[in-house]
């Protein structure tokens, strides 16, 4: 796909600058901190941050640490997630607390976090725009920390959650690194509170989008292209906007099959694709598809007073991130 290669070329830069600044003693523990990242991810909020200063005229190399930074904070939620959720493999190798063993994983979240913000500090911007990214990076991890437990207590509960439940947990467990990821490259060229907030609002909302399709995805993706069994998201019982659509649509017989694959571990593969079929059959993956395109229609109009390449490669993003195939 041409957009993740051209993803891929414009974070080369960014790979080797994480890999300069993922060294030291004990080295196990930076092996560790660098595991995911060696092998494997999208940088799609690195990618971000650096368009983000383009758009508004700054120079790539001054977006460097924070695209950086902010790639260190997002796998440091990677290996927090595995630990919280027991997973085993990601991106196709051993989670790093399957890896090096849970002490060392939690402290190479801890490294990957820290790093973050010493990354931040040496860049060589201006104190007030280095003081501007160290806050929305924080105010960023707090959220995403919320959004995290809000997702926890929403599956913890039998009640199936509202769309606007679900929005604001994805609000905060996704969209929040989106939103800073273009913030910090706004602030990273600029200092007008107007770009940055037109920056921040597409990140938001691009976010937002993209955890709706993935959600899609996750319930009839192809597991041929998932690398995950077929209704994965439906097994596991996550409360995401397709299934609860579903569940909340679905009358008689077609209700209880949905209910009986739900949440059910041991689900035969027949029953979770009879659920997935009556997913189907009741439009839902049309009805994902409009909300996701309504976020992502939020976040081009966020961008519509500025023009050039970089306007059109995040706006290139955005179209690839809601029409992503199932």
């Amino acid at each position: 796909m041409k957009k993740t290669k051209q993803i891929e070329k414009n974070v080369e830069v960014v790979n080797k600058h994480l890999n300069s600044k993922l060294k030291g003693n004990p080295k196990k523990l930076y092996d560790a901190a660098g595991h995911l990242i060696i092998h494997g991810g999208k940088r799609l909020r690195p990618y971000m941050v650096i368009r983000s200063c383009q758009i508004l005229g700054g120079k790539s190399s001054n977006a460097i640490p924070a695209a950086s930074a902010i790639e260190m904070v997002h796998n440091f939620t990677l290996v927090h997630d595995d630990i919280m959720d027991n997973d085993e493999m990601r991106h196709g190798v051993p989670t790093v607390h399957k890896k090096f063993g849970m002490p060392i994983a939690i402290l190479a979240g801890d490294v990957l976090f820290s790093k973050a913000y010493q990354v931040i500090i040496e860049s060589k911007l201006s104190p007030k725009s280095t003081i501007q990214l160290v806050s929305r990076l924080a105010k960023a991890c707090v959220d995403v920390c919320e959004g995290q437990l809000l997702d926890v207590k929403m599956a913890e509960k039998r009640k199936i959650p509202t769309q606007l439940e679900y929005i604001t947990m994805i609000g905060k467990k996704t969209a929040a690194l989106f939103d800073v990821s273009c913030a910090m490259g706004a602030i990273c060229a600029t200092n007008n509170n107007k770009d940055i907030t037109n920056l921040s609002s597409f990140g938001r909302n691009l976010g937002i989008a993209f955890q709706i399709t993935d959600d899609l995805i996750g319930v009839m993706g192809d597991p041929k292209v998932t690398k995950k069994p077929v209704g994965n998201d439906l097994r596991e019982g996550k409360k995401s906007l397709p299934i609860l659509m579903a569940i909340k649509s679905a009358k008689g017989q077609d209700k209880k099959i949905i209910l009986k694959a739900f949440g059910n571990s041991e689900a035969t593969k027949n029953e979770l694709n009879k659920a997935v079929e009556v997913i189907r059959s009741l439009g839902i993956e049309e009805n994902v598809r409009k909300q996701a395109l309504k976020y992502a229609e939020k976040a081009e109009k966020a961008l519509s007073k500025y023009a050039g390449s970089s306007k059109t490669e995040l706006i290139t993003l955005l179209d690839f991130v809601v029409k992503r195939s199932v």
